[in-house]
């Protein structure tokens, strides 16, 4: 297929406003005067090997480092709204455990046993549990989302989406950098990394990365004045690299994160009827909980990569890694001092990964890979319920899986406009859960009186999942594609089973599946000018996982007086949408650009108790019309270096913000339409100096991301909202 490379950055959204327009690569002035400007080229990996976006006939959305510091990313939750159809927030009471979205499929549960609809990737490592997975922005080279079904590529299988997270490399020459950033609510951030040669002959190089994030609190528990929603993070990173000769090398990673930050606020959003004497708070931040302000994560993760470059058309590539997690919370569900739904958890999980890949490129008309993939994971813990103070419980036990998958994908360029992309990945995995689930008589956990489940199950699942997409290069400016491919998620079981009262809760749930069909093109227009990226898809949604808390009777008089998180599949779905991505460049120093995006998801079938209630429920996290924009001002300054200064505004429709089963008449917890307004100016000294003045939510909008609905049996109705209005100054300091 003809390459074009004057408009290979066509597929960017609002996010690439911080690519650098080079004067001395401008093109020649236009008829009417004005000079005519172009956007450096953008390498990314979404298909395990270096491509520019417009090579790349699939939906995927790359943030350079540059792009990330002036859209001030802080963390990859602040991708939102930089992305088309996706939401991306903190799950709940915790500040690092990620809940993910792409296109109406993700998965809000962070409990063992469930795995994520989106699949987050550090430095090709899979990472296969939420907790500390909402990874902070520091030293990072790139991040690409991508949108859609990934199997056919990617180690770990996933239904909607990935989001890839990619370190700064090693580099010959000694460079480092330092910033500090100081802002409202007691911010203070401070990041810094090294990185080189360690020998003479650059054969040997290394690179460390440190960051301390740390940040008072939105809000205070009004008992005990603590703060609530602060922040206090420490991470670390480091690479080592022994380059060996120039068609063989070794590299090691480490990475190291430890989150002390307090428990999230939650607004009560009803009075609990089980509490009269405390109302709800005015403050969405402010609580009243009487558990211990605790909710620390731990992560680290090593990983080894081998690469050797067998010859000018095949390259060889081992990655072997082991990831593990050990999580502390503390869940007061009422956010009251009275004891009415008061949890404590413990999670751990441990997990390792061996990924090989074999690259074909010999320049020709066709090149791709395959891969052989096996991951094996351990995940468990123990949850401790303590209801009104008397019915004691606790769940606990352990989730098993072992993944082997085969994949492959190849491009043949047909003709120099027409090129095909095939690709087939097969999955068998295994899951095996022991659980153990009780009753006690007291707060100690000590004396059981009853046992709801006890199982040690496992089930297996297999999955042949296809892709097919057809490229035609209209022109040097116009790639038009379409796309058809398979996602799977396997099964399982649930650890939270109630088997006594509901027995069907001990039965395996099922495999989930996405068929997604999607057709695109990526434009460019007014030389290189005004940059068009619009895709749309149409996805059929097979055996929905969704995770839902469930009031049963538990002493038979007829009330709903307890409740268990119930796990199930719901039926079938249909989610079409269309995603525009879009930059124009007036002058040379001007940039606009943004994102809109259209999502219509409805139920099929919703089967509840044997009635089907797909007309009642609405898809969680799934707003049906969301978009951003954003205008930039960049000038030179007259000493070699420059100043931008950058508005944008990024709109959400209202949306279901939790996964709830809502019968007719009732309200599920929602958000409505809403709108966030941020800005930066950020000034190159031309030297080694920059700084960075940045605000976000300057408008203080109130928005809710999720919350808990579990009114039936213990009055809880709460929100967990999104940042209140925010600045700050950074200086950086590069060497």
């Amino acid at each position: 297929m003809k390459r074009n490379h004057l408009s290979l950055a066509i597929g960017l959204t609002l996010s690439l406003a911080a690519v650098q327009v080079h004067a001395q690569d401008a093109a020649a002035p236009s008829e009417d005067g004005s000079e005519a400007v172009t956007l450096d080229a953008v390498q990314v990996t979404a298909r395990k090997r270096e491509e520019t976006l417009q090579e790349v006939p699939v939906a995927v959305t790359a943030f350079t480092a540059e792009t990330l510091d002036k859209l001030n990313i802080r963390d990859i939750s602040d991708l939102d709204a930089q992305v088309p159809n996706l939401t991306i927030y903190a799950a709940r009471g915790s500040s690092s455990t990620v809940t993910a979205y792409i296109r109406g499929v993700g998965q809000s549960d962070p409990l063992w046993g469930v795995d994520p609809g989106v699949g987050i990737y550090l430095d090709d490592v899979y990472i296969a549990r939420p907790q500390g997975a909402l990874l902070d922005v520091f030293d990072v080279e790139r991040i690409e989302v991508l949108r859609g079904p990934q199997g056919t590529l990617y180690g770990k299988n996933t239904v909607g989406g990935a989001i890839k997270y990619i370190s700064r490399g090693l580099p010959t020459e000694t460079a480092g950098n330092a910033s500090v950033t100081v802002g409202n609510y007691g911010q203070m951030d401070v990041k810094a990394a090294i990185g080189g040669s360690l020998d003479e002959r650059d054969t040997l190089r290394g690179r460390i990365a440190v960051a301390s994030l740390s940040r008072d609190g939105f809000g205070e528990n009004t008992i005990t004045r603590q703060d609530v929603s602060d922040k206090e993070i420490l991470a670390l990173r480091g690479q080592l690299g022994a380059y060996v000769t120039d068609d063989v090398n070794f590299q090691f990673a480490f990475d190291w994160m430890e989150d002390q930050s307090g428990v999230r606020g939650a607004q009560m959003l009803a009075p609990n009827r089980f509490t009269p004497l405390y109302p709800p708070l005015d403050s969405r931040y402010d609580v009243r909980n009487g558990m211990p302000n605790i909710n620390d994560t731990t992560l680290k993760g090593v990983s080894a990569t081998a690469n050797w470059r067998v010859n000018d058309s095949w390259a060889l590539k081992f990655v072997t890694a082991k990831r593990e997690s050990n999580t502390e919370t503390n869940i007061d569900f009422d956010t009251t001092p009275q004891t009415i739904a008061d949890v404590k958890a413990f999670y751990r999980d441990q997990q390792v990964s061996n990924e090989l890949q074999l690259n074909f490129d010999g320049g020709d008309r066709h090149r791709g890979v395959f891969g052989l993939y096996k991951f094996n994971g351990e995940a468990g813990g123990q949850v401790r319920n303590n209801f009104f103070g008397f019915l004691f419980g606790d769940t606990q036990g352990t989730v098993y899986t072992d993944s082997v998958a085969v994949y492959g994908d190849w491009s043949f360029d047909i003709t120099d406009q027409f090129n095909l992309d095939v690709g087939l990945r097969y999955t068998d995995e295994d899951k095996r859960a022991d659980v153990l689930n009780r009753g006690y008589t007291n707060g100690t956990y000590t004396v059981p009186t009853n046992t709801v489940a006890d199982f040690d199950k496992t089930i297996n699942f297999t999955n042949l999942a296809p892709k097919v997409s057809l490229g035609y290069q209209l022109n040097d400016d116009i790639l038009i594609y379409g796309l058809a491919t398979r996602g799977f998620k396997s099964g399982g079981y649930n650890i939270r089973a109630q088997a006594t009262a509901v027995p069907r809760s001990a039965e395996p749930f099922d495999d989930e599946v996405v068929d997604s069909f999607e057709a695109g093109a990526k434009m460019s227009f007014l030389d290189q000018r005004l940059f068009l990226n619009v895709s749309a898809f149409h996805n059929k949604y097979e055996d929905i996982q969704l995770s839902v808390f469930t009031s049963f009777d538990s002493d038979g008089n007829g009330s709903l007086d307890s409740f268990f998180g119930d796990f199930t599949n719901a039926g079938s779905g249909t989610v079409n949408g269309l995603e525009i991505e879009y930059q124009w460049l007036p002058t040379r120093n001007w940039l606009i650009s943004g994102n809109f995006a259209f999502l219509d998801a409805k139920y099929d079938e919703f089967i509840y108790r044997g009635e089907n209630i797909a007309d009642e429920q609405e898809f969680t996290n799934a707003p049906e019309f969301s978009g951003a924009i954003n205008v930039e001002y960049r000038t030179d300054l007259a000493n070699g270096g420059n100043l931008s200064a950058r508005v944008g505004y990024s709109y959400q429709d209202d949306v279901v913000a939790t996964t709830e089963i809502v019968r007719t008449g009732a309200r599920p917890i929602t958000q409505d339409a809403y709108g966030l307004l941020n800005a930066g100016v950020i000034w190159n000294t031309g030297g080694a100096w920059s700084f960075s003045l940045q605000g976000s939510n300057l408008a203080d909008e109130e928005y809710r991301t999720t919350g808990y609905n579990i009114s039936a049996a213990l009055g809880v109705l709460t929100g967990f909202y999104g940042a209140p209005r925010q600045y700050s100054l950074t200086a950086r300091y590069e060497f």
